[in-house]
């Protein structure tokens, strides 16, 4: 039986990263075992952002694999990273490489991660569900609602997340956001490289699901403009010494490491940021920092059962929806434990 392998990729596109993707029919290959059973490929550089047409090709590194709920076993989900094919150096665009350097340098940290990812449907040039003139209710009784006067693309929501826990990810939950059509799953806890890689994997799912159903979810960081909340990704993060007793000192110490580097962070959390982080709407202006304990108006969140068991972990929640988990991750790390 033949393998189909879905190399999934990020390509150069600016200020916003795009997935990218194509099918290898391996008729050789009964059963994906390891990493070493996916070859390199390449692929057109010129059409992705990252490359110019003389100079065209680029190398696709399989790092991770997956099960492929869609087609089903033996056919995977592999996530690759993009190299240079004179010596498979990582590509400009390859953010994942220092990802893993920086992880790899702190790995006695035993850093932990755990990234809410919100999104939000449309229906061609609308919010799903949204009426074709004019606006919804306002904001109130969406956030984890139900019924169809609240609650729009529960059907997607549910097939993705199935098919998140099919293909081995870790999916730890998912609920309806404050903005009717927006909804949040959250991915960990994971160590880095891996919660990152399964961010983006779980995002290509999103996708491909959404396709089956006419609809579109999009990442942008305030897709309505006015009052209606924006879309992050809030990054919970942890040391060992953060999850140990006495951990809160280690917590607070690291909220001021990142208030120390807060524009650095702000400039590398996604575009659109200044749109999302305004102050309101359960945020903290992109041009402030702050931290505090269950204050969903700071920069850093640290959870009120935190405060009170004396160690956990803490929420940082400038990311955009539209991050780059793997710069957000090595960023955090850089912040906390290199520096």
């Amino acid at each position: 039986m033949a393998v189909k392998a879905e190399y999934i990729w990020i390509d150069g596109a600016k200020p916003t990263a795009k997935l990218r993707s194509k099918t290898k029919v391996m008729l050789d290959l009964d059963e994906v075992k390891s990493l070493d059973d996916l070859p390199l490929w390449g692929f057109d550089g010129s059409s992705t952002q990252q490359a110019e047409g003389h100079a065209s090709d680029c190398a696709l590194k399989p790092v991770n694999y997956y099960l492929d709920p869609i087609r089903g076993w033996p056919h995977v989900l592999v996530m690759t990273e993009v190299c240079n094919p004179e010596d498979m150096s990582p590509h400009v665009s390859n953010t994942r490489a220092a990802c893993v350097d920086m992880a790899g340098k702190h790995m006695g940290e035993e850093c932990l991660f755990g990234i809410e990812q919100e999104y939000t449907f449309y229906d061609g040039i609308k919010p799903l569900g949204w009426p074709d003139n004019g606006f919804p209710a306002p904001q109130g009784g969406y956030y984890c609602g139900v019924g169809s006067d609240e609650v729009y693309g529960r059907e997607v929501v549910e097939d993705h997340m199935d098919a998140c826990m099919e293909a081995g990810l870790s999916i730890s939950g998912i609920n309806a956001e404050v903005m009717p059509a927006q909804w949040e799953y959250q991915i960990g806890p994971l160590g880095a490289p891996e919660v990152a890689d399964q961010i983006w994997i779980s995002r290509w799912l999103l996708y491909r699901i959404a396709e089956e159903y006419g609809v579109s979810a999009t990442l942008a960081a305030k897709p309505v403009k006015g009052d209606w909340n924006g879309a992050g990704a809030h990054t919970n993060f942890s040391t060992k010494a953060m999850r140990e007793d006495g951990g809160i000192k280690v917590i607070e110490e690291a909220c001021e490491k990142l208030g120390k580097r807060a524009m650095l962070h702000i400039e590398n959390y996604g575009a659109g940021i200044e749109d999302r982080l305004t102050g309101a709407h359960e945020t903290q202006s992109w041009e402030q920092f702050s931290w505090g304990v269950s204050d969903r108006g700071a920069s850093i969140r640290i959870p009120w059962q935190v405060n009170v068991d004396g160690k956990g972990y803490l929420e940082d929640r400038r990311p955009n929806a539209n991050c780059d988990p793997y710069v957000v991750c090595r960023l955090m790390v850089e912040s906390v434990c290199d520096l």
